[in-house]
């Protein structure tokens, strides 16, 4: 398989698959199928099979997926057959926040340090980790092995800490900043913006 030939949009599905798959199994299930996970997700299940297909073959005509078997190849195939190292960059309230949710380590993700440039933070605690300055947050970055950010910073600051990251040879940045950062294309971003969806949704309110 090469990745550069799978569509991202397929890719951004496949961690919806994941959930379900893991829903279901946690639900004591055993076996699904495409139109069963389509029902869940609202995706057709020609379009589950279809995106499946690009990795390979999963399951057998009239008998459906193991869930357990197709879980774990979906690990496999977004490298979640590990843990990942993350940074988080930001002390704020969203930052103290993101620290505080114990949701990452269970799906593949540890945060192992938080930054802040406010001197009033650095030494305080978010969460269960300390915050340390940003003053050496490349050489940080670079002996920890770090390719994934976390950014939580203004947006008036997020892409010139993104320079920074990008210094340090992060690969990855999940930014919850209101903005479009300017990244070389080695580098992939994701963004979170609460007001975008906000805006999205009330566009099928009535006034």
């Amino acid at each position: 398989m090469n990745p550069s030939k799978v569509p991202d949009i397929v890719i951004g599905r496949l961690p919806l698959y994941l959930r379900a798959l893991t829903q279901m199994a946690q639900d004591g299930k055993e076996i699904t199928s495409s139109q069963e996970l389509g029902g869940e997700l609202g995706i057709s299940s020609a379009q589950i099979r279809k995106d499946l297909s690009q990795f390979g073959e999963f399951g057998k005509q009239g008998t459906g997926y193991n869930i357990e078997f197709l879980a774990d190849q979906l690990k496999r195939i977004l490298h979640l057959d590990q843990i990942w190292d993350v940074a988080l960059i930001g002390a704020g309230d969203l930052g103290t926040a993101i620290a505080n949710y114990g949701g990452f380590i269970d799906r593949g993700f540890r945060i192992r340090s938080v930054y802040d440039n406010d001197p009033s933070k650095i030494g305080t605690w978010a969460g269960a980790y300390e915050v340390h300055s940003v003053d050496q947050l490349e050489k940080d970055l670079r002996d920890m092995g770090i390719k994934i950010v976390m950014l939580a910073v203004p947006a008036s600051h997020a892409q010139e800490v993104t320079e920074r990251l990008i210094a340090a040879d992060v690969k990855a940045i999940l930014c919850y900043a209101p903005i479009s950062l300017s990244v070389p294309d080695s580098v992939k971003v994701q963004y979170i913006d609460p007001v975008l969806h906000l805006q999205h949704m009330t566009f099928y309110l009535s006034k």
